[in-house]
């Protein structure tokens, strides 16, 4: 995606939190199942060290209640990552646009986004 740059990619969750307090990127992208601190736990502490960047959730889990549990901290999105390969790149440009989006059986139409730094702090993205 052009104007889109990877910024860092964290391993953990502390180191997650770590670099979003010190990179400040405009969107983060999140895993729930990170080894040390899992990403809903990580976001909690993100929402204070980086209020300004957002959050998408990429993660495995599907349940209705760890999806809202995602929204309900103030994440953006959540894609799941059986959606990951039709629903990723949507709700990034989205996200960006200043809209929201949830990985669902019908894909959300979105616009095109403006440049944006993004922190890839969703671990396991690479086996996706």
């Amino acid at each position: 995606m052009a104007n889109v740059q990877v910024v860092y990619e964290a391993s953990d969750g502390l180191e997650a939190v770590r670099k979003a307090e010190e990179l400040q990127p405009d969107l983060i992208l999140l895993d729930i199942g990170l080894p040390g601190l899992n990403g809903i736990a990580a976001a909690r502490r993100i929402r204070e060290l980086a209020p300004e960047s957002k959050i998408l959730f990429v993660s495995q889990e599907s349940a209705a209640e760890i999806v809202q549990a995602a929204l309900d901290l103030g994440a953006w999105g959540y894609v799941t990552k059986a959606n990951s390969g039709s629903d990723l790149l949507a709700a990034v440009r989205a996200i960006v646009a200043g809209g929201r989006f949830v990985s669902t059986p019908k894909r959300c139409k979105t616009v095109a986004s403006p440049a944006n730094k993004v922190a890839n702090l969703a671990g396991e993205m690479d086996k996706v």
